[in-house]
This record gives C-alpha cells, sequence and structure tokens, in this order.
C-alpha cells in the first residue's frame, strides 16, 4: 500500500499501539495499525490490568500520564462488559522501610491527585509495611484489547498482520511512522537499550476476592499481587530483568501462588486455570520523541514503558498526537 493511501502507518498491536492509533483516527488521520501477532497474543494480553505507575522512568511524566490514563479508564468503566475497564477498590504495600516519605515519592504527584487515595491503616497492610487505599481502574485486557480493536476500526482505521525488518522500510509505506513496537524495538529500531522484565503469573478460580491488592519493594525481582477479573484471579509475580523465557516455570508458580496465600488463605487451594508469562518492554527511560527517517518520512517512537503500559496508554498517545502535529517540514 502507498503512502498516498495511508496518512500513518502504526507498528504494534499492544495496548500502546491500539491507543496511539485510536488517538490518531478519531482525529481524522487515515490509519493503518501493523503487527506481527494479534492482540490476544501480545503482552498486553498478559498483563494483570491494574492503573497505578509501576517500573517506569521517567517518574514526572510517567505520573501524568498515568492521570490521563485514570481519567480516561474511569470513564470506560461506565462499561465494564464493553470495555473490560471497571473500578476497584484495593491496596499497595511495601516494606514499611522501603517507603520513602510523600515529599520525595516520585509518585507524589500520583497520589495526591487519585480521588480518595488514601494511606492504609496498619490494620489494613502486613505487619511491617506501609500502604496506601485506592479506587482505581482494574482492565480485563482480552475484552480490553477487542474494545480497543473494534473502537480503532469504527474511526476507520485498519488492523494487519504485517512485519518490518525495519523503520526505513516502514517508511516507504506512509509519511508517518508511529513506533510502538515494545521490546520488538530492539531489533526494529534498533535499541539495545530496550530489554525484557520477565513476569509470571497464576490465574485461579475467584474463591470469593472483592479487592485487588499488591506488595512489591522498589526493585524487588519476587512481588505478590492479586487482580480479582472476571476470568478468574491474577495472581503474581515476577519482575527478572533479562529473561527471555515466556515458558512458565512450575517451581516459580508454587511461590506465586505461597505468597498470595499468606494474604489471602482461600487462594491456596484455588483451581488454577491457566500459567502465563510475559515480557514487560523494559527501558532506562521510555522513549517517546519524533525523528526524520531516511527517505524523509517522519517517525513518532512511543516504546519502552516497563510494567505501566495499560496505566500510561493513552496519556502517552495524546503525546504522540502532538507529535505528530509538531513534525518539522522536511
Amino acid at each position: 500500500m502507498t503512502s498516498e493511501a495511508n496518512d500513518i502507518l502504526v507498528i504494534g498491536g499492544g495496548v500502546i499501539g491500539l491507543t496511539s492509533a485510536i488517538v490518531l483516527a478519531e482525529g481524522g488521520h487515515r490509519v493503518r495499525l501493523v503487527s506481527r501477532d494479534p492482540a490476544a497474543d501480545s503482552t498486553s494480553a498478559v498483563a494483570g490490568g491494574l492503573c497505578w505507575p509501576y517500573r517506569i522512568q521517567p517518574h514526572a511524566p510517567a505520573v501524568r500520564w498515568s492521570l490521563r490514563g485514570f481519567e480516561i479508564l474511569s470513564r470506560l468503566a461506565e462499561r465494564p462488559r464493553e470495555t473490560g475497564a471497571r473500578m476497584v477498590a484495593g491496596t499497595m504495600t511495601e516494606p514499611a522501610a522501603a517507603g520513602p516519605e510523600d515529599d520525595g515519592d516520585p509518585l507524589a504527584a500520583w497520589y495526591a491527585a487519585v480521588p480518595g487515595l488514601r494511606r492504609a491503616r496498619p490494620d489494613e497492610v502486613p505487619e511491617g509495611h506501609t500502604g496506601r487505599r485506592a479506587r482505581t481502574p482494574l482492565v480485563d485486557m482480552p475484552t480490553h484489547l477487542h474494545y480497543l480493536e473494534q473502537r480503532l476500526r469504527a474511526a476507520g482505521g485498519t488492523v494487519e498482520r504485517t512485519t518490518f525488518t525495519s523503520l526505513a522500510e516502514a517508511g516507504q509505506e506512509a509519511p508517518v511512522v508511529v513506533n510502538c513496537s515494545g521490546l520488538g524495538a530492539r531489533e526494529l529500531v534498533p535499541d539495545p537499550q530496550v530489554h525484557p522484565v520477565q513476569g509470571q503469573l497464576v490465574v485461579v478460580a475467584d474463591p470469593g476476592i472483592e479487592e485487588w491488592y499488591v506488595c512489591a519493594a522498589p526493585g524487588a525481582t519476587d512481588t505478590t499481587y492479586v487482580l480479582p477479573q472476571p476470568y478468574g484471579v491474577v495472581v503474581g509475580g515476577t519482575a527478572h530483568e533479562n529473561a527471555w523465557s515466556t515458558e512458565p516455570d512450575p517451581a516459580v508458580a508454587e511461590a506465586i501462588v505461597a505468597r498470595a496465600a499468606r494474604r489471602f488463605p482461600a487462594l491456596a487451594g484455588a483451581e488454577v486455570l491457566a500459567h502465563r508469562v510475559g515480557l514487560r518492554p523494559a527501558r532506562a527511560a521510555v522513549r517517546l520523541e519524533g525523528e526524520r527517517l531516511p527517505g524523509g518520512a517522519w517517525c513518532v517512537h512511543n516504546y519502552g514503558h516497563g510494567g505501566a503500559g495499560v496505566t500510561v496508554a493513552w496519556g502517552c498517545a495524546d503525546e504522540v498526537r502532538r507529535l505528530v502535529y509538531e513534525a518539522p517540514a522536511v
């Protein structure tokens, strides 16, 4: 397909690519989204879906993007069966020694802006921990990704299964390319700064858990999270830097459930429904900027969101739209 037939080519079919494509298509552009895999097979489909900035840098823009995500996902939560988003109360905790005071906490602006967010009482967190309570969007990702694809198509966008070997190749097919290739950017750009942070989780039958719960010390490789979804409870997890395997480790799965069961004993006997492993596309800092490609196409990069892709997607999509509009003249 020639550039005359397309205004914008978006590479990447996960939540980052889909939201970027939607914002552009609903803004009047003709958008063609291409990806190697269907959204259902993307890293986004494995995500727990909690709206909270996690393992993402730099903090200041990440909080701004996260608050935009909170705003939009909260609205989508008014139609949970269609969009997959719901508002669910829960607790974010960490060992007390690991938690800085608010005035030095890089997420202080997030704490201040989320409606109703408060410090957890001692009886609401494990002994020796501190935490915060909030009602936040929790997203059923398979449903949400289907919703996003349908919304893109309704705005006139197209979705194709195609791969490119380079951005220069993609730039031959459209005057504007939006690179949302996630971990694929390591080879496509190429950008060796992009690396995987492996996350393993277990899905179990819901024994009656109504709130989400996360316990994660900064930089920890083993975390605990319990996220009730319509299809079961997502129990996690791990954050292993530079681990490429997508095969679940039975011993790791057993340890994951055991950690969660210390907080929710009913999980110990819950039926296991699925084992999943996803590779978070991590980078020292999100790359969200434009550059001119060989041949003249304008490329907007939007990748490296680590464990916060669902949270920051809409905020980053707004930045993509701005960068597309501000493309310098050739």
